[in-house]
């Protein structure tokens, strides 16, 4: 562990961790299960599954950075678990936002 002991392993790093490994599984299934056609959406240059994922992180990322800059990180809410609490940072919000974005990435790029 000591080669890894740089890394601020927190739960939110390890759950980014996992959801990624697990979206990259599921588009590597989807790819083998259902061929994919290219697409031209909104952008007017042709797409595949795999761009159109690759888009959304690049959007995730800046959506977050800017969340950071221009509203920062506060807690929001305080959830009654444990001796003193679960904080909730307002950097959940982006998350939702950039799920949103993704969401509509992949229906119309």
């Amino acid at each position: 562990m000591d080669s890894i002991a740089w890394m601020a392993w927190t739960l939110p790093t390890a759950i980014f961790f996992v959801a990624l490994a697990c979206t990259l599984a599921v588009m590597t299934w989807l790819a083998a299960a259902y061929p994919e056609a290219e697409r031209i959406g909104i952008l007017r240059i042709p797409t595949t599954r795999g761009d159109r994922l690759f888009i959304s992180l690049i959007l995730a990322a800046v959506i977050h950075l800017a969340w950071i800059g221009l509203i920062g990180t506060d807690t929001i809410t305080s959830l009654p678990i444990g001796e003193e609490g679960f904080d909730i940072s307002s950097l959940w919000l982006a998350t939702v936002v950039s799920l949103v974005s993704a969401v509509v990435i992949f229906r119309t790029v």
